[in-house]
């Protein structure tokens, strides 16, 4: 005997399997990374060590730092590329935690290294 409540069982059960897949999908397609870029789980005490590093690496590469032999900025345009990326992380801080003047500084270290004045000449 046909009984046709078992058949819209099978097809709801099918879409069912179907709306899901395409769900999951969508959902992977969002939160993977794009091509080119990776993603990293860090802890807010992990985050908030890295920024510092960050920030101090960014100092020793300035090319007035002769702290510790090692490769520097090649001109004001590479150091102002890896200040936006330094900066990057810390904006992934919690604004409680976020150090405050560590941006400000490396821009007054790259101003105070290459002034208009030495751009000029």
């Amino acid at each position: 005997m046909f009984r046709p409540d078992v058949g819209l069982w099978i097809f709801g059960d099918a879409v069912g399997a179907a709306c899901w897949q395409k769900g999951y999908d969508a959902c992977r397609l969002q939160v993977a990374p794009a091509d080119g870029k990776i993603r990293i789980d860090l802890s807010i005490g992990e985050l908030t060590q890295l920024t510092s590093l960050a920030h101090l690496g960014f100092k020793k590469m300035m090319p007035n730092d002769r702290g510790i032999e090692m490769p520097r900025f090649d001109d004001e345009n590479h150091a102002l590329a890896v200040a936006w990326a330094v900066e990057r992380l810390e904006q992934a801080v919690p604004e409680p935690l976020r150090p405050f003047d560590h941006a400000d500084n490396r821009q007054a270290l790259i101003r105070h290294w290459w002034p208009l004045e030495r751009k000029r000449a």
